[in-house]
């Protein structure tokens, strides 16, 4: 089967393919030291103000949004790799999984942390993504086509062999 993305996947200098024959594999990271890895991601939820309110309160009828949105989160970290098909299974030593609020808006925001040969990115990032699908899911009765998830996004990495990242 074809790759689905750019001629550089398809490329034998891909990380993900072995050969030319697109056989696909994880990376070998057994050559990698462990360090502690932390990653912060976040993903914002556009809210009608009136929705807002009620989500805050806790006075929706499916219940508290936001800690069936915190429990979807960390189960997601948790389980990234069997979601992403060549991402490595490691340990989630450490999630925090907040809630930031303007008048029309959720952030999610996720720091997650692990000491593990590789990084912890994508733990971040498909937490913030599945809590904030699952704050859409528990609000679109309330706002109908009115919800935007937008801004889901790396923001800071520390460990590993490529150094920092701080999104300015």
């Amino acid at each position: 089967m074809p790759c689905a993305f750019s001629k550089a996947c398809r490329s034998s200098r891909s990380n993900h393919f072995k050969n030319r024959q697109q056989k696909r594999e994880m990376r070998d990271v057994s050559p990698k030291e462990v360090t502690l890895r932390v990653a912060v991601a976040q993903a914002v939820v556009d809210v009608p103000a009136d929705v807002l309110i009620r989500l805050r309160e806790k006075t929706l009828d499916k219940g508290d949004a936001l800690e069936i949105s915190r429990a979807a989160g960390i189960l997601a970290a948790k389980r990234t790799w069997e979601l992403l098909p060549l991402c490595h299974p490691i340990p989630v030593e450490r999630l925090d999984l907040t809630y930031a609020f303007t008048e029309t808006t959720v952030t999610v925001l996720v720091e997650v942390a692990t000491h593990a040969r590789t990084g912890i990115e994508m733990e971040a990032l498909t937490a913030a993504s599945i809590a904030s699908l699952c704050l859409y899911d528990m609000l679109k009765p309330h706002a109908g086509t009115n919800l935007k998830i937008r801004d889901v996004l790396l923001l800071k990495k520390t460990g590993g062999k490529s150094g920092d990242f701080l999104r300015a």
